[in-house]
C-alpha cells in the first residue's frame, strides 16, 4: 500500500467531493449498523451498494429493493447492489464504509484488497483499538500498491437495530464522532469529502486517539465477565449498566480505565477518562464512575447481553484489551487489571484472546520507538 503526494491526494479527494450527490458508498456488513448506515446513505439520495458475507442476510433486502427505515431518519433506501461478491460490492465506489465487528476488520483487509482501486477511502466504524494499524499492515503484507485512504472513527455513529428483514430502526444518531486518518494529514481532506453525507463526523487527533479512546473497552468485557452468573440465570434480563454495576465492580472498571490512560499518556496522548466521557456524551457527572453511570439516564432499560457469547466479550477483549495490554508491555507500562480480564475472557470462552487479539506484532508496530509510532502516526 502506497501513500499519496500531498498535491495527487488533494487533487483526487476534489474531485471526489465535487461529484456531490454522485459520491457513491459500499457498506460492507448488514448487520444492525450497516443497515442502517445504508438506508441512510440511501434515503439521502447517495448510491449505495450494500456487501454481507452470507447471502442469507441479504434475501429479504433483494426482495424489497431496498432498507426501510424509521426512527430519527425516516424513508425507504434504494440500494443499488446487494451482494454476496466482495468484487461487485466495491467496483467502482468512491467510500468503502466498513460496518462489522472489529473482529472482521482482517477478513474484509484479506477480502478487499485485489479489488481496491487507487483513491478510495475506506472507514471503520469504528476502529476500536489499532484497526487501521491491522488494516494498513495486512494490504502491505499482501504487496497492494493501491493508493488508499485509510480511516477510522472513534465510536459508531448509530444506536441502531434491525427490525425485520429489510427494515432498520435508528434510536439515536450521534452529534460529534471523531474521525482520524492514517496519516493524520489527510484528516481534513476526507473529512471535507464525507461531512457532506456525515457531518456529524468531527477531526480526531490522530489514529492513536480514535484507538485509545475507546470507551468500550472500559465498560463491556469487565461488566459482562462480573455479571456472568445473573446473565446466564436470567438470559440479560435485568439493566446491564445500573443493575449490573455495584460500587465495587466501578472501582474494577476505574482501574482498567486508569490502566488504559496511562498506556495512552506512554504515547504521548491524552485521552478522556470514562467519567469524563460520561459528562462530555451524556452530561452525567459524579464523583465515582459509579455515581457518574447511574446519573446516565440513557442507560436506563438497556438491557444485559442474552448470554456470554457475547460481542462485549469476543469482540472487546481481542480488539480492544489486547491491544492495550500489548502496547503496554512494549512501553514498559504495567496492566494487570486488563490482563486479568483478557486471561477471564479467555477461560470462559475456552480461547487464547492474547494469541486471537491484536498485538503490537499484528498492529505493525512491534519494536518501534514512541518517537517512531508518533511519526507514522501522523506521518512526519
Amino acid at each position: 500500500m502506497e501513500d499519496f503526494e500531498e498535491k495527487e491526494g488533494k487533487e483526487i479527494l476534489n474531485k471526489i467531493r465535487e461529484k456531490g450527490k454522485d459520491i457513491s458508498f459500499c457498506v460492507l456488513g448488514a448487520g444492525n449498523g450497516g443497515m442502517a448506515m445504508a438506508a441512510h446513505l440511501a434515503v439521502m439520495g447517495y448510491k449505495v451498494n450494500l456487501y454481507n458475507r452470507t447471502p442469507g442476510r441479504l434475501s429479504g433486502i433483494k426482495w424489497h429493493g431496498g432498507i426501510k427505515i424509521d426512527g430519527e431518519v425516516n424513508g425507504f433506501g434504494k440500494i443499488e447492489v446487494i451482494t454476496s461478491d466482495i468484487g461487485e460490492a466495491v467496483d467502482g465506489v468512491d467510500i468503502l464504509m466498513l460496518v462489522v465487528p472489529a473482529t472482521a476488520h482482517a477478513f474484509f483487509a484479506e477480502s478487499c484488497a485485489p479489488y481496491l482501486h487507487d483513491g478510495q477511502i475506506i472507514v471503520l466504524n469504528p476502529g476500536r483499538t489499532g484497526g487501521v494499524l491491522e488494516f494498513k499492515k495486512i494490504l502491505r503484507n499482501r504487496r497492494i500498491t493501491k493508493k488508499i485512504f485509510l480511516a477510522e472513527t472513534q465510536t459508531f455513529l448509530y444506536a441502531s437495530r434491525t427490525i425485520g428483514p429489510a427494515a432498520s430502526h435508528i434510536f439515536r444518531i450521534k452529534e460529534n464522532v471523531p474521525l482520524a486518518t492514517l496519516p493524520a494529514y489527510w484528516i481534513p481532506g476526507v473529512l471535507f469529502v464525507i461531512r457532506q453525507a456525515f457531518p456529524q463526523f468531527v477531526p480526531g487527533d490522530n489514529i492513536l486517539k480514535t484507538s485509545l479512546d475507546n470507551i468500550g473497552a472500559v465498560f463491556h468485557p469487565a461488566l459482562t465477565l462480573f455479571n456472568m452468573v445473573w446473565i446466564e440465570h436470567s438470559e440479560g434480563d435485568f439493566d446491564f449498566y445500573l443493575e449490573g454495576l455495584s460500587p465495587s465492580l466501578a472501582k474494577v472498571l476505574e482501574e482498567i480505565d486508569k490502566e488504559r490512560i496511562a498506556v495512552a499518556a506512554a504515547l504521548g496522548v491524552k485521552v478522556n477518562s470514562a467519567r469524563e466521557w460520561l459528562y462530555q456524551v451524556y452530561n452525567s457527572a459524579g464523583e465515582t464512575l459509579y455515581q457518574a453511570i447511574h446519573k446516565t439516564a440513557a442507560y436506563k432499560g438497556i438491557k444485559a447481553p442474552p448470554n456470554i457469547a457475547h460481542r462485549y466479550i469476543w469482540e472487546d477483549v481481542p480488539a480492544s484489551l489486547v491491544p492495550i495490554a500489548s502496547i503496554g508491555d512494549m512501553l514498559g507500562v504495567a496492566t494487570p487489571t486488563i490482563k486479568s480480564i483478557i486471561h477471564i475472557a479467555s477461560a470462559v470462552h475456552q480461547k487464547d484472546y492474547w494469541k486471537e487479539g491484536r498485538t503490537v506484532e499484528k498492529l505493525g508496530i512491534a519494536g518501534l520507538s514512541v518517537k517512531e509510532i508518533i511519526q507514522l502516526a501522523v506521518g512526519l
